[in-house]
């Protein structure tokens, strides 16, 4: 018989088999409750049990019927966290073209439909309507990538901070463990605290209508109201957010509204490795709660199941990836007794069957990377390390991921280990002999190929037209042939028949419908079929979705042009697949 005591709470039947009366904290997500630490209910969860607290979930909340679900657990003593899951609610509902998904690969039996649009803002009306007088807490990466004015694709416009429209009192951005714990390390202090006894905390932002004091670490925003009247007013704003952002020492952001100000508190520091070891070890059973056994598999799930999380942060930059802002570009790491600890405890899963999935992160190869004087990081606020071109004093030395990988594949029971997540391939290839060797970049190169691959080795060139690329703070295509070529020479000298499967987007801004039709002639002259192109989707508070509403590039003023119209970005997306005669002609 299953014991529900190994999972958190999900029902007030498991409240009761604990012998709990209430609860100190309910935490409401628009997923299914998946407990197993890729899942940011199931971490947030086990910390706050961790932390001596009560917590019970409710998931997937009914917000259509009598809202019986959210009355479950009645109000709890400290607070009500919330969070829409593990994607944005918009994202995780439509397509690029704005048509509704038929499947949800984070509820049982992939079905769609069981969270609402927006779902943070109507999970948290509804619990202000309920308890008026409860705390609201609100996170993940909805919350996260919404905390300052955004553009909304899908109701194309702009909407002010989720804080106003959620009308949550605090708001925890980023990975949110340490913002999360200094929340319950005041509740451990103060028996009634008030909302301003958690201003100080960093990592959160909060909503206040007293004047904010102005001083050399604060930077006033442009208001909602002057961004909603001027394009090029709100493509400023969001260069100095990313600005900000992307230093390890940012200034406190203030964005005035009509009455009321959104206060934004610098991050944490990048958490330690012994703190992010900690986080893994929690006990989680590593499998979906019994209650969904008979509706289905859970695809999200099933995906991640044998998948290690190695590291935390992406230094790249793309300006259509949502992770700079929402995990940082420094990279934080697990130690390698960590992973290979819960490579273990899969092992031992009635799931597993031999194959680890993925050791990896937001790229996969970027595992124990930083500068080589973190001084001169501590000054800097370039986007990216690696784009332009690589940063002198970026250390991007393999060898650390060779070791890990050597020893997690001579552990028991592991047939094979492949690298799910992605790779950038732009850090492989490098021109100076001296740091091909030092930073064992040919090694670990053909120790992936000949090892990690599952056959198909995905990478992310995303486009061929320099243009573009530049636009995406992507390297040149030039940068993707060398790699090809390394690839190819590889496999031929280890005999084996690996494909390489590159990603591409379309209607990205600054690329136009003829862009695509060189991009399509481009790869299949070189032998490259894709199965797939992905057609670019705004998401909130991303330099490619700004530029995408404002058709101005925040940085330089410049007009760039955007492919808006519905037809014409289908068009873009549909003529990568008309390689026909023209793709045979020899490219000019």
């Amino acid at each position: 018989m299953t014991d529900l005591k190994q999972w958190l709470p999900l029902s007030k039947k498991e409240i009761e088999i604990r012998g709990w009366n209430e609860l100190d904290v309910v935490l409401i997500s628009g997923d299914a409750y998946i407990d197993h630490p890729a899942f940011g209910t199931a971490i947030i969860g086990r910390l706050i049990e961790a932390e001596g607290f009560k917590v019970g979930i409710v998931a997937q909340p009914n917000w259509r019927d009598d809202l019986r679900d959210f009355k479950r657990y009645g109000k709890p003593k400290l607070f009500f966290a919330i969070t829409s899951g593990s994607m944005d609610s918009m994202v995780n509902h439509y397509t690029a073209a704005k048509r509704l998904r038929s499947t949800d690969a984070y509820t049982p039996g992939n079905v769609a439909g069981f969270r609402p649009d927006y779902a943070t803002v109507v999970y948290a009306n509804i619990v202000k309507q309920l308890y008026p007088d409860s705390l609201i807490v609100i996170g993940g990466i909805e919350a996260s990538l919404r905390r300052l004015t955004h553009y909304d694709y899908w109701s194309d416009a702009l909407k002010p901070s989720i804080l106003i429209d959620s009308k949550a009192d605090l708001l925890i951005y980023g990975m949110g463990e340490r913002p999360l714990k200094a929340i319950l390390d005041v509740f451990k202090h103060k028996t009634n605290p008030q909302k301003s006894d958690f201003f100080h905390i960093p990592q959160i932002a909060y909503t206040t209508e007293q004047t904010v004091q102005k001083d050399e670490n604060t930077l006033f925003l442009h208001s909602f109201q002057a961004c909603l009247k001027s394009k090029a007013t709100f493509a400023h704003n969001f260069k100095l957010f990313e600005t900000e952002s992307h230093k390890k020492y940012a200034k406190r952001l203030v964005e005035p509204y009509e009455n009321s100000f959104v206060v934004i508190n610098p991050p944490f520091a990048p958490i330690s490795t012994q703190e992010l070891d900690k986080i893994y070890e929690l006990p989680f059973t590593r499998l979906p709660h019994p209650r969904y056994e008979k509706r289905g598999e859970i695809p999200a799930f099933v995906m991640i199941q044998n998948s290690v999380t190695i590291h935390r942060g992406c230094f790249g930059g793309c300006s259509f990836c949502a992770i700079s802002a929402h995990q940082g570009k420094f990279i934080a790491n697990r130690s390698q007794s960590s992973i290979l600890n819960e490579v273990r405890k899969i092992t031992q899963m009635p799931y597993f069957k031999g194959h680890i999935s993925d050791l990896g992160g937001p790229s996969a190869n970027m595992y124990n990377m930083k500068g080589k004087n973190e001084q001169l990081c501590n000054r800097c606020a370039r986007p990216s390390c690696i784009f332009p071109q690589k940063c002198p004093n970026l250390n991007y030395n393999h060898q650390t991921l060779i070791d890990l990988y050597k020893q997690a594949d001579n552990l028991p029971n592991i047939k094979k280990i492949t690298i799910g997540s992605g790779i950038r391939y732009d850090m492989l290839v490098e021109n100076n002999k001296d740091i091909v060797h030092s930073f064992k970049i040919d090694e670990y190169t053909e120790l992936l190929i000949r090892k990690h691959v599952s056959g198909r080795l995905k990478v992310a060139p995303e486009h061929t037209e320099n243009h573009v690329l530049d636009m995406m703070r992507k390297p040149h295509f030039d940068q993707f042939l060398l790699f090809k070529q390394k690839f190819d020479a590889i496999n031929k000298k280890l005999h084996l028949n690996q494909q390489i499967v590159p990603y591409f987007i379309s209607s990205h801004p600054a690329c136009r419908l003829i862009d695509m039709k060189h991009l399509s002639q481009k790869v299949h002259q070189i032998g490259i079929h894709p199965e797939q192109v992905q057609d670019f989707t705004p998401t909130p508070m991303t330099l490619s979705s700004t530029i995408f509403y404002t058709g101005i590039n925040p940085y330089t003023g410049e007009k760039i042009f955007c492919e808006t119209r519905k037809e014409a970005k289908q068009a873009q997306n549909r003529c990568f697949f008309e390689h026909n005669n023209s793709s045979k002609r020899k490219f000019k």
